[in-house]
Order: C-alpha cells, then sequence, then structure tokens
C-alpha cells in the first residue's frame, strides 16, 4: 500500500532521531565527565543540570519508541485487515496513548543511556578526587591503569573506538561491530555468542550493550600516552 509506504518511510526519520538523541546524549556524559574531573565532585549545579538534559533526552526518546510501537502495531494489523486503513491514525493515538499511561520517572532513570552516564560519573570520582601533591604521578598511574585493560576489539582485533559493555559477561566489544555482528546473526535466524574465548554467553543483544566513557577515555589516554613515546 503506498499509505503504508509513507508511513514507514516516516518511522525511518524517527529512528534516525533517536540515532541523533542517543549521540547527543552520549556528548553529554563527555562534558559532565570532563566537568567533574575539572571540580572533583559530581555534585555541581552544572553536573545536575547536565543530568536533568540527560533525563529530558531519555524522555524524548521513550516517546518515540513508544510511538514507533504503536505504529507499528497498528500498520500490522492494517495489513491483515485493510479496512482498518480508514481509522489508522485515531488507532494510532489510542495505542500510543496506552503506551505512555505505563511511562514513568523510574523507567527514565534505567533509560541505559542515564544508568551509563551515573555509573560514568562514580567511576570517575577516585580518579577526579586526587590530591595536588599526587598530580605529576598521575600520568604514569593512568598508563599503569590501562596497562590492566584489554583495548583489542575481540571482533574487529583492532583498537576500539566506541567501547560497550555487555552487562551480562561484562566483556567489551567496539559498539558498532558488535550491533553489525547481532545484525548480521539475526538476518540468519541465528544468536550472536560473546566472542571472548572461554564466556559461555550465548545470546548477545543490542539491549545488553552499554557504551563506556570511561574505557573510551582510558583508550584516548592510552594513545595519547604512545604519542609521547
Amino acid at each position: 500500500m503506498t499509505s503504508l509506504s509513507a508511513v514507514n518511510s516516516a518511522l525511518g526519520s524517527l529512528q534516525t532521531c533517536q540515532t541523533d538523541i542517543a549521540t547527543g546524549m552520549d556528548m553529554v556524559t563527555e562534558v559532565a565527565l570532563d566537568l567533574v574531573e575539572s571540580d572533583g565532585t559530581a555534585d555541581s549545579p552544572n553536573v545536575k543540570k547536565l543530568e536533568e538534559m540527560l533525563l529530558q533526552c531519555a524522555k524524548l526518546d521513550k516517546e518515540i519508541e513508544y510511538f514507533v510501537t504503536a505504529v507499528n502495531t497498528m500498520t500490522a494489523r492494517v495489513r491483515q485487515e485493510p479496512e482498518a486503513m480508514v481509522t489508522l491514525s485515531n488507532s494510532v493515538k489510542t495505542e500510543f496513548a496506552r503506551l505512555m499511561e505505563g511511562a514513568s520517572d523510574a523507567e527514565l532513570s534505567r533509560h541505559t543511556k542515564v544508568v551509563a552516564f551515573k555509573e560514568s560519573i562514580q567511576s570517575s570520582l577516585p580518579e577526579a578526587n586526587q590530591p595536588e601533591a599526587e598530580t605529576e604521578d598521575l600520568d604514569e598511574d593512568i598508563a599503569l591503569t590501562q596497562s590492566q585493560f584489554n583495548f583489542i576489539c575481540p571482533l574487529t582485533q583492532v583498537e576500539m573506538v566506541n567501547p560497550a559493555k555487555n552487562k551480562k559477561c561484562q566483556h567489551y566489544y567496539d559498539h558498532e561491530a558488535a550491533l553489525s555482528m547481532i545484525k548480521t546473526k539475526q538476518k540468519n535466524s541465528k544468536k550472536f555468542r560473546c566472542p571472548v574465548v572461554g564466556c559461555d554467553n550465548k545470546d548477545v543483544k543490542p539491549a545488553d550493550l552499554i557504551q563506556d566513557p570511561i574505557m573510551k577515555r582510558r583508550i584516548q589516554n592510552h594513545k595519547r600516552q604512545n604519542a609521547k613515546k
């Protein structure tokens, strides 16, 4: 149906918006980490404002997700019952309203980007609170800490650019490489198994991947340290 094709095109644009929102949320986290490092605290008004901004982004992302779900549900019905096309718009509005009724602040706080923001801020505090007397040794400490991490993606076999941690098995992969592998496996009706040798996680899903800004900064520091050699 031509009309449904137009609907699908609109959904594609909304999903692009979600990608842009996710990118924006990552940028907010990066700015917050810079503030924590410079101020030495996570309780500054500016960090709180950034957290509020992140929650607003999470709300918008969730609204788009619910709307896309509502549209997909109702268009599936139209494919089964073509006469339902006449009431498609009203049906989508009703389904969207129903889904939004179940939305809550608690759900927003569980958004993967919000969780990653809070975990990243907490993880950065020990380094941010280093005494000034230890500043000269900080680079060496960072280098030592970095040597304990493997920055090589087990999928691409090159250094990760956007590291993501699997919340189930705690292993790291490059985010884009992992998503690409998951999609490839799904097309062949297969599950993506964690590629780390010895890991028994046999079904890695997109929702399991949490982008890790702290690990990303470690990788960037590692590159800067190598550049100085």
